[in-house]
C-alpha cells in the first residue's frame, strides 16, 4: 500500500491550500486516514483525522481553519487549509490505517506518505 500526497506549496499568510492524498496498492482496505505535520526542529504532530463514516478530529491549533474530508470510493483524503499562518509551515504527511485479515487474525498496518512541504510567509 502506498500513499501519495500533493498540493503543497508556498502561500502568504491568510492564504489557502488544499492537500490531497491517494492510497493505492494491493490489499487496500483503508480504515482511518489523517494528516500529520513536522515543522523544522520540531517533532511530528497530529493535525487532523477522519474515519470511514466521516467522524473528524483536529488539533486545537487548526480548528476552524482546516477541514479534513475523504472520498472512500477513491481512497483519497483531503485537507483544506484556510487562513494559513507562518506557524503552519511544515512538511505535511498523510497517514492511513490499512486493515489486513489473515488466518492469524486482523492486523492494522500504519502507512505513511512521503510528505509535502507547505510554506507560509508573513
Amino acid at each position: 500500500v502506498q500513499l501519495v500526497e500533493s498540493g503543497g506549496g508556498s502561500v502568504q499568510s491568510g492564504g489557502s491550500l488544499r492537500l490531497s492524498c491517494v492510497a493505492s496498492g494491493a490489499g487496500l482496505n483503508i480504515n482511518a486516514m489523517g494528516w500529520y505535520r513536522q515543522a523544522p526542529g520540531k517533532q511530528r504532530e497530529f493535525v487532523a483525522g477522519i474515519d470511514t463514516v466521516g467522524y473528524t478530529n483536529y488539533v486545537d491549533a487548526v480548528k476552524g481553519r482546516f477541514t479534513i474530508s475523504r472520498d472512500n470510493a477513491k481512497n483519497t483524503v483531503f485537507l483544506q487549509m484556510n487562513s494559513l499562518k507562518p506557524d503552519d509551515t511544515a512538511v505535511y504527511y498523510c497517514n492511513a490505517e490499512n486493515v489486513v485479515h489473515t488466518i492469524e487474525g486482523t492486523k492494522y498496518i500504519e502507512v505513511w506518505g512521503q510528505g509535502t512541504l507547505v510554506t507560509v510567509s508573513s
